[in-house]
């Protein structure tokens, strides 16, 4: 199946939007909470005796792990009445079908797309071979990045909309250090299109550096507009 992905910023039909709060999880006080302290770069570096696509694999199926659970942990926050839309900032993430019908959901119904979809192609012999000597598909990089790219949805949706809940669990450190690794992990490889990421860049920048920073101040668009405060629309 060709599955598709597709974003857009919207503007509520004749409603003014609410003011956005300030963004939690800048602030000192929850950034500079991490479960390791050391540089994740040495985690995600291709070991020389690795093959590539081995190394590529392995992680993917970690970090669709790890985030499936960090979801769980806060899933019976996310429903269909607090979260009707898949945000995160100014975005609303669309879901294709196969047949590229486009489809407004609601974040757990897009979560649960997502994580379907990531366990049918990672427990996929013919796409994750398990057994030695067993070749990868020409199409295994795309079909990662695809992978990648849903999973920094789900991330910055636990972020934008559930921060509070993680923090009332005390699992920001877990999710910052999660976020960190996996932040380093797509950009070694270029996995994902930065443009796809930049809507989370504040944060990155923070939690990717050597060191715990202050949060920079929000800039006036990051700080006034709500998730559905654009006019523009961009889909993919």
């Amino acid at each position: 199946m060709d599955w598709l992905m597709g974003k857009s910023k919207t503007k509520p039909n004749g409603k003014k939007p609410p003011a956005e709060e300030k963004k939690q999880y800048l602030e000192l006080e929850y950034t500079k909470i991490r479960v390791v302290d050391f540089d994740l770069k040495e985690l995600v570096v291709l070991p020389r005796e690795i093959d590539l696509n081995e190394w590529l694999a392995s992680n993917t199926t970690t970090f669709f792990n790890l985030i499936n659970l960090q979801y769980s942990t806060i899933s019976e926050f996310c429903t269909g009445e607090t979260c009707q839309a898949m945000t995160a900032c100014n975005t609303i993430y669309y879901w294709y079908d196969e047949k590229g019908k486009k489809t407004k959901c609601t974040a757990p119904q897009y979560v649960d797309f997502v994580m379907s979809l990531c366990q049918k192609l990672v427990t996929d012999e013919e796409i994750f071979p398990t057994k030695y000597g067993k070749e990868f598909p020409n199409s295994f990089e795309s079909l990662v990045k695809k992978i990648c790219r849903y999973l920094f949805h789900v991330l910055a949706h636990l972020y934008w909309a559930h921060f509070k809940e993680t923090v009332a669990l005390d699992l920001q450190g877990h999710l910052n250090t999660l976020y960190a690794h996996f932040i380093v992990f797509i950009r070694e490889f270029n996995l994902v299109d930065p443009k796809e990421t930049c809507i989370m860049d504040d944060l990155s920048e923070i939690l990717c550096s050597p060191a715990p920073q202050p949060a920079p101040t929000p800039s006036a668009p990051a700080s006034t507009s709500s998730p559905s405060a654009q006019n523009h629309v961009t889909e993919r």
